[in-house]
């Protein structure tokens, strides 16, 4: 096993190439200057007390100060929680009670939600993301610290976002930051050299993963605090930019508004999406584009991704999640029995390697129930085929049982969202007296478009088994979404409750 503690790979960086440029954010950065700053902060924690095992939480967008915080706060042994913005004040409340820093770093941008946390929360706080922070690194040496915590030690805590409970902690550490980088380095299509756009918020491990990996491989990132799709095109002319990681939904907002813009786009060679399977047609429309699209299937819990798709694999699995990255294990077994199940079945999906995070938080229950002898339970259902490609159908607490057989509303939201006058769909359980449960599609229609329930049942029809087929459709305006952007299913589930 590699010893290391990840704030050393900055170090490391620096010495190797240090006049390469590392970071693109309010100004440019070589990778020295970056570890300098780095350092800098490691220095001024340590002058405050701020001790190893302390916590420091972060309100910012993607900037360099979040960077030189975090590997900063990593060479000393401090753990940095970053926080989802975009919560409810009173859900970060939770998250900082839960978690109990002893710092609170913060964007001027927030200053507002700050004023309204300081009504219950009395911790030292400090704005970053504007020259004062600058200023105040001026005052601490830039000599590198002593290296303090390695391998097995907690070093980012990221909350879930709960769909029906709590936020949970989920510790991460050296080592699973550094086998998470090197399982990626081995499989996704970027390199030394490469100029990253780093658009997925750092909050997010898809957005923050890559801030270990570019390190890894000598990438430049060039950091976007909010993404905003005509801007993007923008800084992929400016900046050359050669690939990025973005989410289906981020994907589909700038293909929309592309024909608008008159950006040079050659430089960019691939993006890399997660969160969710991209739709073929969105995959060959950027293909068409000179654009290759590649997919993980990441977990906060892998500490990022799981398995990875890209089109030299096999160009007929792109609906499928692909296959594992280095180093990690994914297997698929019965929900009851744990009996690893043949391929083709479906069960639910366990992962093990050295990417796997360290438990819960302040929540040895919860982190008992779904790790085991390094096994993660995942809580998604899924199959591998003959040729080892790995396909997610559902979470396991969203299939639907009706009249016995097994509906994944995952594939019935594909099918409905080729439909071109949708928006959005979720498809949930309706309690039904004969079948148990029924598939119900909450849909969203395109503004000014006259399709119909019966249109929306005939489609499922032309597409799938019968007994699959949604009974019910409902059009609203918009899907019940957490922060983190998840449909809260359990809230459609509730509308039909009485019915």
């Amino acid at each position: 096993m590699l010893h290391t503690n990840i704030g050393e790979l900055m170090s490391h960086r620096a010495y190797v190439t240090p006049k390469d440029e590392g970071y693109i954010g309010r100004k440019r950065y070589s990778f020295a200057h970056m570890n300098e700053r780095v350092n800098q902060f490691a220095n001024y924690l340590t002058a405050k007390n701020i001790k190893p095992g302390d916590r420091m939480a972060v309100l910012c967008k993607n900037h360099e100060d979040f960077i030189t915080a975090f590997f900063g706060a990593a060479k000393i042994g401090i753990i940095t929680v970053p926080i989802n913005w975009r919560l409810h004040v009173k859900e970060m409340e939770y998250i900082i009670s839960n978690c109990e820093p002893s710092l609170l770093l913060y964007d001027g941008a927030f200053t507002e939600t700050i004023e309204e946390l300081q009504h219950t929360i009395t911790i030292p706080m400090l704005q970053a993301g504007n020259e004062s922070f600058d200023e105040i690194l001026k005052d601490y040496v830039t000599d590198e610290p002593e290296l303090i915590s390695k391998d097995n030690d907690t070093i980012l805590i990221m909350y879930t976002s709960g769909t029906t409970g709590k936020p949970k902690g989920a510790m991460i550490t050296h080592s699973n930051l550094l086998a998470a980088s090197i399982g990626m380095s081995h499989v996704i299509d970027w390199w030394y050299g490469d100029r990253f756009l780093s658009v997925a918020p750092f909050f997010h491990i898809g957005g923050f993963a890559p801030i270990i990996t570019n390190l890894h491989n000598g990438s430049t990132s060039v950091l976007m605090a909010d993404f905003d799709p005509v801007a993007v095109w923008k800084i992929i002319e400016e900046e050359k930019i050669t690939t990025m990681m973005t989410v289906p939904a981020m994907l589909q907002f700038m293909l929309k508004v592309i024909g608008k813009t008159k950006n040079d786009f050659s430089s960019l060679r691939n993006i890399t999406c997660g969160a969710s399977v991209v739709p073929e047609q969105l995959i060959q429309a950027y293909g068409n584009l000179g654009i290759s699209v590649q997919q993980v299937y990441g977990i906060t819990e892998y500490t990022g991704a799981v398995s990875f798709w890209k089109k030299l694999m096999d160009e007929s699995k792109m609906n499928s999640m692909g296959k594992v990255v280095f180093h990690g294990h994914v297997k698929v077994v019965n929900p009851l029995t744990k009996e690893e199940l043949p391929a083709n079945e479906i069960g639910e999906i366990i992962c093990s390697g050295p990417q796997v995070f360290k438990g819960y938080w302040n929540n040895p229950t919860e982190t008992d129930s779904i790790l085991n002898d390094g096994n993660y339970r995942t809580g998604d259902l899924g199959r591998i085929d003959e040729d080892g490609f790995l396909y997610v159908k559902d979470r396991l607490k969203d299939m639907i049982i009706s009249g016995g057989e097994n509906i994944y509303s995952s594939e019935l939201e594909s099918v409905i969202n080729t439909h071109p006058d949708v928006t959005d769909v979720a498809v949930v359980g309706k309690r039904d007296s004969k079948w148990g449960e029924i598939p119900k599609a909450y849909v969203v229609k395109n503004e000014g478009a006259t399709i119909t329930e019966e249109s929306i049942i005939k489609m499922c029809h032309d597409n799938l088994a019968a007994y699959k087929c949604v009974k019910e459709v409902e059009f609203i305006k918009q899907l019940p979404r957490n922060a983190a952007g998840k449909v809260l299913k359990h809230v459609l589930k509730s509308r039909d409750v009485t019915v």
